[in-house]
């Protein structure tokens, strides 16, 4: 090929750009964004019947004043409870275990306001602080089975994702144990930098022979 002519009828050389070994090297990912934690449960299930027993307390008791007020007998339940609370003694067994399912269902109804739930779904890296993403535990597990199952001397995976553990428990049939879970270290390694969670999980990567029967 002819080099490109200058505008006199002279050859001008082109320019040359020095590639250096640290253009082959990717660019690292974008740190996490803040606020990659997990998924809070709306606790639907539980916030209605909640809301439903007070509801109807509050509208028994307000049918009751009004009763009061329009010169009406109080209920008799409510008559029959003020007697049993003035009669009964504090260390009454009733009154013991009254107070300790009232203790335990206030604990209970503590425990779902301040823990987030939905335990089933891995939060996933935040590239950008507008987007949030989670895996579910079992579609993490069967991306790890799919890539276990790659692995040449592996006839059968079980895996069961957590959020701090993925347990692998692998079958073979042939091959060196030592070399099958060798390449599922590095194979499913791989994989769980794969998926992506904000926080990823643990491995802990069993391999056995295939017991024979009879």
């Amino acid at each position: 090929m002819s080099e490109p002519l200058g505008s006199e009828g002279t050859t001008r050389r082109l320019p040359v750009l020095d590639r250096t070994a640290e253009d082959d090297v990717p660019a690292p990912d974008p740190a996490p964004a803040p606020g990659s934690g997990r998924f809070w449960s709306a606790r639907r299930v539980p916030a209605a019947v909640a809301a439903l027993l007070l509801a109807a307390l509050a509208g028994v008791l307000l049918y009751d004043i009004a009763a009061v007020r329009a010169d009406r007998p109080p209920l008799r339940a409510r008559r029959e409870l003020a007697r049993q609370l003035a009669e009964r003694p504090l260390d009454d067994i009733w009154v013991l275990v009254g107070a300790g399912v009232a203790a335990a269902l206030g604990l209970w109804l503590i425990l779902l306001a301040v823990t987030p739930g939905l335990r089933d779904v891995l939060p996933m890296r935040r590239p950008h602080p507008d987007v949030r993403a989670g895996l579910h535990r079992g579609a993490a597990g069967l991306v790890l089975r799919d890539r276990a199952m790659e692995v040449a001397g592996v006839q059968s995976v079980h895996v069961r994702a957590g959020r701090r553990r993925a347990d692998v428990r692998a079958v073979s049939h042939f091959r060196d144990l030592d070399d099958v879970r060798a390449d599922l270290d590095a194979v499913l390694g791989d994989a769980v930098r794969g998926l992506g969670l904000a926080r990823p999980p643990a491995l802990s990567v069993r391999v056995r022979r295939h017991g024979r029967k009879g």
